[in-house]
């Protein structure tokens, strides 16, 4: 593997505390690899052996329901730390995780997270931070799934893609990755045909575009409208 730079790390919350000496130390035990969209980085339930910093691409996490359904419950964004089981006091992942689109993810031996936690300031904050805002996510999805009307959860959802990844495009703004119709469904607790029709009625009310695998938001406020975000 190609000796990694220090300027990778140095601007990521974990380890913005740190002198490049520090993140040189760590950048020197981590192993690099790269996941073609649709790979799976590691599965709910297998031995937690490793954990994870994202540097490029999107990620999905999926679990498995008591019923045996799939739900995507979020989405890991660049320079985030993922797999993070040891700080859940785990010694398994508690969910899937999926590249949603070309990703390259930093990984560490999971014996060296106390080693971490320990000797670098602002790592192990930054991380329960993260941890406490991820729970809160997934715990917002399930209320939505089993509260909400589906037209107004599927809504909410592709805002929270929009507001975590949004580029402007042409007419609008772009979710930076891959999502299909299916996806949304996973996100929402709904079927591929209810997902479908909304969609088209919203594209035929000129307020998103899609196609196989993109989505523009081309009216965000009628949106966040449709969302109960805004009267």
């Amino acid at each position: 593997m190609p000796k990694l730079d220090e300027s990778l790390l140095s601007g990521l919350p974990p380890f913005a505390g740190l002198d490049r000496a520090e993140i040189r130390e760590i950048l020197d035990q981590a192993a690099s690899r790269r996941f073609e969209e649709g790979a799976t980085v590691f599965r709910e339930g297998h031995d937690a052996d490793r954990f994870f910093l994202l540097l490029d691409g999107y990620l999905r996490v999926v679990r498995s329901t008591p019923g045996g359904d799939q739900v995507i419950v979020l989405h890991i964004s660049p320079g985030q730390l993922f797999g993070i089981a040891p700080a859940l006091q785990r010694d398994t992942y508690p969910a899937t995780a999926i590249a949603a689109a070309e990703s390259i993810a930093l990984s560490w031996p999971v014996r060296l997270w106390s080693d971490f936690a320990d000797a670098y300031p602002g790592f192990a904050t930054e991380t329960y931070k993260t941890l406490g805002e991820r729970i809160g996510q997934v715990q917002q999805t399930l209320t939505e799934m089993a509260t909400q009307a589906v037209e107004k959860r599927v809504a909410a959802a592709v805002l929270r893609m929009v507001n975590q990844s949004g580029r402007k495009a042409d007419g609008g703004i772009e979710i930076a990755f891959p999502v299909t119709r299916q996806n949304i469904a996973d996100m929402t607790g709904t079927t591929l045909h209810t997902v479908s029709r909304l969609l088209s009625g919203w594209e035929k009310a000129g307020m998103v575009e899609s196609t196989r695998k993109h989505i523009t938001v081309t009216d965000p406020h009628r949106l966040v409208v449709l969302a109960g975000g805004a009267d």
